[in-house]
């Protein structure tokens, strides 16, 4: 019997931040950014898409830019089931975006192993996730704030994809020439509170399943701005927050794809280029 993987997010928490975000007003500047860069990268591939899908993005900016790219296409929200298991019949697309949304969900493996069998032959997968070092400022000064004030930790902020695993995890799910790379953007505040008003008008705000369920202490909150201006603060006095949006891209296998040398296979070694270079120099 296959075990369930660990429920992280409280999805339906999720779900109903956004809804109160988008309703108040939602703070969509780094959407925005993320939705003009996927566009650009989407222009560069020389490919007509058919069938498109968009994956669990938040607002209309992708599916506007998937009705110019591709002749058809969804958008394709995280089911509520506890597997997660992906409304998408085998081999059904040729693209598959998603914008801000996998770093929401409970078994990011399991989900781009359903993607990677959702596409066709040479189908392509481009994704960016927040991840990397992504407010490590806020994290940092929570962390002391809390170890010296309440005697512990609180599970606060989402866990982060870094790079490396970004690129191995599309590996596992059998991408071939997978891609990653990183956008950090910086954003300056006049203080955390700023920030922290973002954070809830992205619907951003703590929505882990083991988040503490007591009020924040205000001693607490306090101690928190204060480390945040004391150690990230500018010249101005005004702080620095950190995103990191990691781009995943990779295509379904195909006999046609470029394949890499296979080892040995090399008609000269390393040793003998660099002889031949210091003759020529």
């Amino acid at each position: 019997m296959t075990s369930s993987p660990p429920k992280v997010f409280d999805l339906a928490l999720l779900k109903a931040r956004q809804a109160r975000a988008a309703q108040a007003g939602a703070e969509t500047f780094l959407f925005d950014r993320v939705v003009e860069d996927l566009g650009e990268r989407l222009h560069a591939v020389v490919r007509d898409f058919q069938n498109a899908a968009d994956l669990g993005s938040p607002g209309q900016g992708i599916a506007k830019l998937l009705a110019a790219s591709a002749k058809q296409s969804r958008h394709v929200d995280w089911p509520a089931g506890e597997h997660e298991a992906l409304p998408i019949a085998a081999q059904s697309l040729d693209l598959v975006v998603s914008a801000l949304a996998l770093q929401f969900v409970n078994d990011l493996p399991g989900v781009l192993a359903q993607v990677r069998r959702a596409l066709q032959p040479d189908g392509y997968f481009l994704a960016a996730t927040i991840g990397g070092d992504t407010l490590t400022e806020l994290r940092q000064s929570f962390t002391e704030a809390e170890v010296a004030l309440d005697g512990g930790l609180s599970p606060r902020v989402i866990p982060m994809l870094d790079l490396r695993d970004a690129g191995a995890l599309l590996q596992r799910a059998g991408f071939a020439l997978p891609v990653t790379d990183v956008d950090r953007i910086t954003v300056r505040y006049d203080n955390m509170f700023g920030l922290m008003r973002d954070l809830r008008r992205m619907g951003a705000t703590n929505m882990l399943t083991d988040r503490r369920r007591t009020p924040l202490r205000r001693a607490t909150l306090m101690r928190a701005a204060d480390i945040y201006a004391r150690r990230f603060a500018d010249s101005d006095g005004r702080i620095r927050a950190t995103f990191d949006v990691v781009w995943m891209a990779g295509w379904s296998p195909h006999e046609s794809q470029q394949k890499p040398l296979k080892p040995g296979s090399a008609k000269m070694s390393l040793e003998e280029a660099v002889k031949g270079m210091k003759k020529g120099k």
